[in-house]
């Protein structure tokens, strides 16, 4: 696999004139995974990473970004971009929180969410519904991706470099990523794999123990993770998808309130595909 891989990312670059490799790097294991495979196929003086933290962003993220790109030895650029978020006007949409302390915001994220808790709030995120407040808070957290995309362009495009994309495959099957944000890219080295064969891979490829560990968080809103949206694990996540995908009579076998979930998340994420073709093909 890990070889295939890094075949793959060596033809594509070489094959449509790219000089090298940008991947905006953001503490997590997806990116660290795909910056690791750049290097194995490109050599380290042609992988560059970006790091772009936001007012937002946990202080963990800069840490653990310095410490993927210095473990796997690329050279790296630290770009913030809450003046760019500022003044796009983003930040108003919520309260102001530039001297509340993190765990204030986390609480308050939190708490903000336990209100909506008769909803499914990450169906709504995929299908664009609920309420003025919810929506504002949709447009809050996408435009940080969409920012982000932008500036990993102007960095890539003055280099002849391809933006490198560190989509999942579980994101990819349940809509868990920005159009125009972190699906707009060059390539994409790792949506084939699950988010659990991606940490397979990050084993096999010595990415450090603590990214590994660490709970995966998209980091645009205060205390949100991944598990915490989706409210089932990866690793229950991927065995279903899977034993869907293979159309296994064992999926009967499992939790049929969690079937039921990701079910309902993958009619959702299709219909937000196809609404997104149809518009874009009128």
């Amino acid at each position: 696999m890990q070889k295939r891989i890094e075949e793959f990312i060596k033809y594509t670059i070489e094959n449509n004139n790219y000089k090298g490799a940008i991947i905006g790097i953001s503490g997590g294991i997806d990116s660290a995974v795909v910056a690791k495979l750049c290097v194995n196929a490109l050599g380290r003086d042609k992988v560059l990473g970006i790091l772009l933290p936001e007012r937002d962003s946990a202080k963990e993220t800069l840490k653990d970004s310095y410490l993927v790109c210095e473990s796997i030895g690329i050279n790296y650029k630290m770009k913030r971009i809450s003046p760019i978020v500022r003044a796009l006007g983003a930040y108003s949409l919520k309260p102001p929180a530039a001297f509340i302390p993190r765990s204030i915001k986390e609480s308050y994220v939190k708490g903000k969410w336990e209100e909506l808790k008769d909803r499914d709030t990450y169906i709504e995120d995929l299908l664009n519904t609920g309420n003025e407040e919810f929506l504002k808070g949709l447009a809050f957290y996408r435009a940080k991706h969409r920012i982000r995309m932008c500036k990993l362009y102007l960095e890539a495009e003055q280099r002849g470099y391809a933006v490198m994309g560190t989509t999942n495959k579980s994101e990819m099957k349940t809509g868990f990523y920005v159009k125009w944000g972190d699906d707009s890219t060059d390539i994409e080295p790792i949506m084939h794999l699950y988010k659990t064969q991606v940490i397979e891979l990050a084993r096999q490829l010595e990415i450090p123990q603590e990214i590994i560990n660490k709970s995966p968080s998209p980091d645009l809103i205060p205390g949100i993770t991944d598990e915490f949206v989706l409210k089932i694990s990866y690793y229950e996540l991927d065995k279903i998808l899977m034993l869907i995908e293979t159309e296994s009579e064992d999926i009967n076998k499992e939790d049929s309130q969690k079937v039921n979930r990701v079910k309902e998340i993958l009619k959702a994420a299709e219909f937000r595909n196809l609404r997104n073709l149809n518009l874009e093909g009128i």
